[in-house]
């Protein structure tokens, strides 16, 4: 039994140890990620970019010129967005019903970070309000501490 265990220790060791966050250059970020860089943010380019190879694929997490940090799943699709207060969150990013909440309820609020979550989405305001949104882009809680 033990040495059943320590076999599952390494293993699971292994695994994590090929798990882990290396920088690569631009020009190895998958062509789908520096499309979406060039359509989303015209006039930046990838200054950063870490691969993080996962059993699932590998993921990659790159930051533009003016600081905006953007996560990519193993589909080369966005999943988090940071952006500055010089460039917000561009909205043709961010799901059409959560642009409308946010223009209602706060319209002169710029959208700083959208991060796609298990169950919705969650929004970071210029103004510091956080706002998450369930998969059917309800409100589900509103952080209105300053």
């Amino acid at each position: 039994m033990r040495k059943f265990v320590l076999t599952g220790i390494f293993a699971f060791m292994m695994v994590m140890t090929a798990c882990s966050d290396k920088p690569v250059a631009a020009e190895q970020v998958p062509e789908p990620i520096k499309v979406f860089v060039q359509q989303m943010f015209p006039g930046q380019t990838i200054t950063y970019a870490e691969k993080d190879q996962e059993v699932t694929g590998a993921k990659y997490d790159v930051v533009l010129t003016d600081g905006t940090r953007i996560d990519f799943d193993a589909d080369d699709v966005w999943d988090k967005v940071e952006a500055t207060m010089a460039n917000p969150v561009p909205t043709a990013l961010v799901p059409a019903p959560i642009v409308t909440y946010i223009q209602s309820n706060f319209p002169d609020a710029m959208i700083l970070k959208i991060d796609k979550e298990h169950n919705g989405y969650g929004v970071e305001l210029a103004n510091g309000k956080e706002i998450e949104f369930n998969r059917n882009f309800q409100v589900i809680d509103v952080d209105y501490d300053d």
